[in-house]
Parts: C-alpha cells; sequence; structure tokens
C-alpha cells in the first residue's frame, strides 16, 4: 500500500501558476492518492468600506471567479484519471485555518508553497512557513525551486552526531519519510550530513590538546557514525555524503551542484531564543533551490 493515501494542497489564487500544484498532482497520481486542493483567500479589507448588500456581492463574486478557475484545474486533474476535490474559502487567521483543515481532512501530507519572507520582516514576525514547521502535526511538504516535477533526486539530511534517543529517531523518521518517496517517484535517494566544527565542541579541550588533532578525532569519529547510519538502511557509498561546512550553506551548496529536487530534514522544537531566532530547516528555505520536507 502507498504511504500517501490522501494529500492536502493549500494555495492562493496569486499563485496559479504555482509549481506546487503540477507537483501535488505529480505525487498524488504516482502514489494513487486522493488529492484536495484548498484554496484559502485572505480576506479582502477594501471590501469592509463597502455597504452591506454591495459587500456580500463583491465578497461572492471575487469567490466564484476562483471558484470557476479551480473548477478548470480540477477537471484537467480528472481526466488524467486523478481523485481530486476543491474548496475556495475566506481565511481570517491563515495558520489556523491551515491547522483546521489539517486537522479535518487528517491527510499524510501538507503540501504549500514556500511563501518567501525578507530578512527585515523575519525580525520582526514569525513567517507562515515556520509557524506550520512548528505546530503542523504531520509532515510538510514546502515546494521551492525545482528541476522536475516528480521529484527524481531526494537527500536525507541528517545528524551523525545525535546521540540522544529522540535525535536518533528523528533520524530514523527522515531516512524513512525520504525512502518512501524515493520509492513513490522512482526517484534517486542520497544520504547527506554536513558536520559544523565550532565553537561548541573546544569548550572541553585540555591544555595540550591541538585542535588540529581535535578535529581529526571528532571528524573520525563523525563519520564512523554516518558510515554506520548509511549502513543500517542500504545507503550505497556513492549516495552517502558527509561534508564539512555550516549546515545551511552547505546544503543549498549541495542541492544546487547536484540538482536535488527535495531534501527531507527533521523539525526541532526550540525554546527561547533559539525559537526566535529559527531553525535550520526554518532558514534553509529562504536558500535552497529545492523542495523542502520536513518530518
Amino acid at each position: 500500500m502507498s504511504q500517501y493515501q490522501r494529500l492536502l494542497l493549500i494555495t492562493h489564487l496569486a499563485l496559479r501558476h504555482s509549481p506546487a500544484i503540477d507537483q501535488a498532482a505529480a505525487l498524488a497520481q504516482a502514489s494513487g492518492a486522493r488529492l484536495h486542493i484548498a484554496v484559502l483567500i485572505p480576506t479582502l479589507k477594501l471590501l469592509s468600506l463597502l455597504e452591506t448588500g454591495d459587500r456580500d456581492k463583491a465578497r461572492e463574486r471575487y469567490l466564484q471567479d476562483h471558484r470557476d478557475w479551480l473548477a478548470d484545474q480540477a477537471s484537467t486533474l480528472r481526466s488524467r484519471g486523478l481523485e481530486v476535490s476543491t474548496e475556495v474559502a475566506w481565511a481570517d487567521d491563515m495558520e489556523q485555518d491551515i491547522l483546521d483543515h489539517v486537522n479535518a481532512l487528517q491527510p499524510d501530507l501538507l503540501i504549500k508553497e514556500i511563501q518567501h519572507e525578507s530578512v527585515f520582516k523575519r525580525t520582526f514576525f514569525t513567517p507562515l512557513d515556520w509557524h506550520l514547521l512548528r505546530h503542523c502535526p504531520i509532515p510538510v511538504y514546502l515546494v521551492g525551486g525545482t528541476h522536475h516535477t516528480l521529484p527524481r533526486k531526494i537527500v536525507a539530511a541528517v545528524d551523525a552526531s545525535a546521540g540522544q534517543p529522540e535525535n536518533s529517531e528523528l533520524n530514523e523518521r527522515i531516512i524513512r519519510q525520504a525512502c518512501s518517496l524515493a520509492i513513490q517517484c522512482d526517484a534517486d535517494l542520497h544520504l547527506l550530513y554536513a558536520y559544523d566544527i565550532s565553537q561548541d565542541y573546544l569548550e572541553e579541550l585540555g591544555d595540550g590538546l591541538k585542535l588540529s588533532a581535535l578535529n581529526k578525532g571528532l571528524r573520525k569519529a563523525l563519520e564512523k557514525s554516518f558510515v554506520e547510519l548509511s549502513g543500517r538502511y542500504g545507503v550505497p557509498a556513492n549516495r552517502r555524503h558527509f561534508i564539512l561546512g555550516q549546515p545551511v550553506s552547505a546544503l543549498c551548496e549541495f542541492a544546487d551542484k547536484h540538482q536535488v529536487d527535495v531534501i527531507v530534514m527533521g523539525r526541532v522544537q526550540y525554546q527561547g531564543m533559539e525559537k526566535l531566532l529559527g531553525s535550520t530547516t526554518e532558514h534553509i528555505l529562504y536558500q535552497v533551490p529545492c523542495s523542502v520536507l520536513a518530518v
């Protein structure tokens, strides 16, 4: 049985030519899943200036225009043999409305195009996609730049240094999710660990231990852990990538160089300042040239 039985695509009409629709349809076709497309429209503040009767008519005309467009899209998809349902609705609270759809429909995957936000805006407001990464109870597939409608190359980004049981379990979920996606899409699966030897590792240094010796020993230990992790899941040597670098930049460079379609990453809950600044998965959304599947 396919991993995906029901997919939920959230979009809005400013994205009529969004690759998210094509990718969601391709994944639904490959997996045999039902696809529900929900167009959520932020409430138009300008309509509040109209008289009540005129406002209601304007709202209905606006919705009907979008329903007509979406009906045409759904008809085309059904002609390809897909089982598709649609809806168009106003959204007073976009994050909560999306989460309500997830809770009501119980899909296996939430699909949405990455909503790029400026650094300035992210300084003062938590982006919608970050909210979804932190609070959505199911995997979130955020569509970014892509080379293929259906993924051909998928990378599972793991943390080989993870020593805590919960971190090991997250690695397992990442790899299983990536493996299932690769099987359904007939894609190549790669495993990647970007390690960053930072000042955090130097706190316990003794006076006589040189930095070069520490780096060499730490790298050897991490590489051994990564090889063991790769071996447990049968990932061949030519699809294992152990690279040095800060995770966000290293993943972005790798994805660009190797034309990766999807990076599968974990979602980690943060508190305090870490939550304010965002996680690796959250920051990579605005830099990586591909889609991100967050587990």
